[in-house]
């Protein structure tokens, strides 16, 4: 005989009514929720730029609102919540996050995968170290995609599924602190985010907790009449209005004051404390190899470029650290020297001068050091190794040089905006001081360099003519050779000793390597902020919309020198070509003797050539070129299989301890504890699959409970066998318990068979049940020491 359930009293009734909450409250609660999540994400704005970011963020944010709500429908744990997030973010992330591995713009393929699954641990580094906007750089966008998603699948479900409202607010908080934190010095709008954000938080948690307290009040106040209730509900509408409008008046005061008020001040972000990653000492100075250019790829197009103003230069790289023995790209930071930054599309540039668009396709130019000219707006790689190339770029917005870690190649092409600075003419510079500009110390700077340089200057006081007296002091008393065949002797190299040579020479010989060194040693030695700068320019330019063919023959050096309002104007110290030392031939003997064969030299060791201009190796080649791909495949496969073992060990070790939890009942050491323990197998896998039975009730009022989820099985029955075995006279014997486990197996069976796949998985991964006993057993002990 099965106890009948008692039908719920109108108090009963009343007060379930009054403790759900209608479609209005939780529209409400969606609502404000999602100004805050929208709030955080305009934050990402000044680093993403473009609309990108807004897909990825409002997409992760519909999609939150929507694992929340089935979540909250089905009272889905927070296992299930995170495997169903997980889920969703490997679907969606495609489309909204990395939209160029996919096919057709939405179908994931193993690109996506790989995107997203290596996103999670390395999209947070690149966007610290990309130069702002990052927003057209690969893979980026999964930071705001992924913070939104997991931001709003937990505030939304904190603010449907928890009494208390404040729980809410730190998720949402915790997305507006990311976007802040790897967010840009320039905040967009800082007043206004901050104080809508806070005014749409106080505002909504001061509603929840207005309605709480009513529902509280009306709880308590059942049976009292309608009328008696009145004037409390009039009191809480009139006491949140003046609350409102009290926080209206807050906000435009703010609004109004706050850009006038708050001090002009950078805020500290997460990027400022970061370094590149990029070391410069990996890569040989562009000048180690000059000679080689004007010697072997002399007559050979290294590039072509489209768009190339007459008179504009094509820069190489930026020499503005010399050690004694190379004059070297530093990058390391200070004023003069910037630094190398990741960069994509748009590249910020407060340079002012004429706008140009160059097309540029490589040739037999190789070397990570990409030729551009002036200073960049946008750049963009149009080849076939476009996006290898892209991932690998990295540019000093400072020195105006590009680098790309891969090395150039023959059939890579770009197209490029650019600021050309206007140059000024000499009586327009004549009332131009020198900028004030930290540089890279120099060392080993030859002993004769100072004196001379003082020599060259003269008594010059203007800026400009002490710079100009070096250059032109060099240009007239030198004398030009690459030394190459049928030339004067000129050994290549700048080193300390070869520009110690070139000085104290007779006759100065050399080309631009050595006169471009020797000039920017001497200015820095008189306290000017000067550097060299390698790449070309053509004798005769071919016009702006014309190709423009690049030899190794128009490879040269030349020195700037930073000027206050000017920038960096550019000196050529370099000789003219026909400027060549005057040698007197040698008469040929009317006599001459024979020549006796000299035995060969002795065979050398072959000289250690810079990264540059090592010679080929392509059983090397092939093996590092396999080893990325190696590595890139272990890599995402040791994720996915990482993420897999992450989501598969909460499942392991729930059905564990309810496998431990199952045994230990049946087994225990008295035969009523076993049959106590059955009981509790059922009430507990009840509680998992949704129903809530009372704690510290009788195992009748239990099976009322469960009878009403589950008619059909014998609860109450076993119920009452439960309880004749526990308080019964003697102990049940071993064939009793034995049966009466398989009977409470047989209810759990039924019970779980009644009910769908996705709430019998809910179940699995419940630890409703669990949590409880733990807290009543934990109860039981408090109250038995007291």
């Amino acid at each position: 005989m099965t106890a009948q359930t008692p039908a719920p009293t109108r108090r009963g009734r009343a007060a379930q009514q009054i403790g759900r909450r209608s479609a209005l409250d939780t529209t409400i609660d969606c609502a404000a929720i999602a100004a805050l999540v929208v709030v955080a994400i305009v934050g990402f704005g000044p680093t993403f730029g473009g609309t990108g970011y807004l897909v990825a963020g409002f997409g992760a944010l519909v999609l939150g609102l929507a694992i929340a709500l089935v979540g909250a429908r089905l009272r889905a744990n927070i296992l299930v919540l995170a495997a169903a997030t997980l889920l969703v973010y490997m679907i969606f992330g495609g489309p909204l996050a990395v939209p160029t591995t996919t096919l057709f713009g939405v179908v994931p393929s193993l690109e996506t995968i790989r995107a997203l699954v290596l996103g999670v641990v390395f999209s947070w580094k690149d966007v610290l170290t990309l130069e702002t906007p990052v927003g057209a750089f690969a893979s980026v966008l999964i930071v705001p995609y992924l913070a939104t998603l997991v931001a709003s699948v937990l505030a939304f479900s904190f603010a449907l599924r928890l009494r208390r409202a404040a729980w809410a607010l730190l998720p949402a908080g915790a997305l507006f602190v990311v976007a802040i934190a790897f967010g840009t010095r320039d905040a967009a709008a800082p007043i206004v985010q901050g104080l809508v954000f806070a005014g749409i938080a106080l505002a909504w948690w001061a509603w929840r907790r207005s309605q709480d307290r009513a529902r509280r009040i009306a709880a308590t106040t059942l049976d009292s009449s309608a009328g008696a209730q009145a004037p409390d509900a009039g009191l809480a509408r009139t006491r949140l209005a003046l609350g409102a409008g009290l926080l209206v008046v807050a906000l435009g005061a703010g609004l109004a004051t706050g850009g006038l008020l708050a001090p002009v001040s950078a805020r500290e972000v997460l990027r400022d404390a970061i370094v590149p990653p990029l070391d410069l000492h990996d890569y040989a100075s562009p000048l180690v190899g000059f000679r080689k250019y004007v010697r072997d790829e002399k007559d050979d197009v290294l590039f072509t470029v489209k768009g190339l103003p007459d008179g504009a230069r094509v820069r190489l790289a930026t020499l503005d650290a010399y050690d004694g023995v190379v004059y070297n790209v530093a990058g390391d930071g200070t004023a003069g020297s910037g630094t190398f930054t990741r960069v994509s599309g748009d590249i910020p540039n407060d340079v002012k001068g004429d706008k140009a668009t160059l097309d540029v396709t490589i040739g037999d130019l190789t070397g990570v050091w990409i030729p551009d000219a002036g200073y960049l707006d946008s750049f963009h790689f149009t080849g076939d190794r476009a996006d290898e190339l892209a991932n690998s770029l990295h540019y000093n917005r400072t020195t105006g040089v590009a680098i790309s870690t891969v090395g150039l190649a023959k059939g890579d092409s770009y197209s490029m905006d650019v600021v050309i600075p206007k140059v000024l003419t000499e009586e327009q510079l004549e009332s131009h001081g020198l900028q004030s500009l930290s540089m890279p110390k120099s060392s080993g700077v030859p002993d004769d360099v100072p004196s001379l340089a003082t020599q060259y200057i003269g008594d010059a006081d203007r800026p400009l003519t002490q710079v100009r007296n070096l250059a032109t002091s060099l240009s007239q008393e030198g004398f030009f050779s690459h030394g190459l065949e049928g030339e004067a002797t000129s050994r290549a190299g700048h080193g300390a000793e070869r520009i110690s040579a070139l000085l104290d020479a007779k006759q100065m010989i050399g080309d631009d390597e050595q006169y471009a060194v020797a000039m920017a040693l001497m200015a820095r030695s008189a306290g000017m902020p000067a550097r060299v700068v390698m790449g070309f320019y053509p004798d005769k330019y071919a016009g702006a919309s014309a190709e423009q063919q690049i030899t190794g023959d128009q490879l040269h050096a030349w020195v700037e020198v930073a000027f206050d309002d000017a920038g960096w104007v550019a000196f050529d110290p370099t000789p003219p070509k026909d400027q060549v030392p005057q040698e007197e031939a040698p008469k040929p003997k009317s006599d001459p003797k024979a020549q006796v064969l000299q035995p060969p030299p002795p065979p050398q060791e072959p000289a250690d050539l810079p990264p540059d201009l090592r010679t080929d190796d392509t059983n090397q080649d092939d093996e590092n070129d396999a080893n990325p791909i190696f590595v890139t495949v272990l890599i995402a496969s040791g994720s996915l299989l990482a993420l897999i073992v992450v989501l598969l060990t909460p499942v392991v070790v729930i059905g564990a301890l309810k496998t431990r939890r199952r045994k230990a009942r049946q087994n225990a050491d008295r035969p009523a504890d076993r049959l106590s323990g059955g009981w509790d197998e059922i009430v507990d896998r009840a509680d998992d699959l949704g129903t809530a039975v009372g704690r510290g009730v009788t195992r009748r009022a239990d099976a009322a409970v469960i009878a009403e989820a589950w008619p059909d099985l014998p609860v109450g029955a076993v119920a009452v066998r439960a309880d004749h075995g526990v308080f019964g006279p003697g102990e049940p014997s071993a064939d009793e318990v034995d049966a009466f486990w398989a009977e409470v197996d047989d209810i759990v069976r039924g019970m779980q068979d009644s009910r769908g796949w996705w709430k019998r998985l809910q179940a699995r991964l419940s630890l409703r049940a669990y949590i409880g006993r733990r807290l009543e057993s934990r109860s039981r002990r408090r109250r038995a020491r007291s």
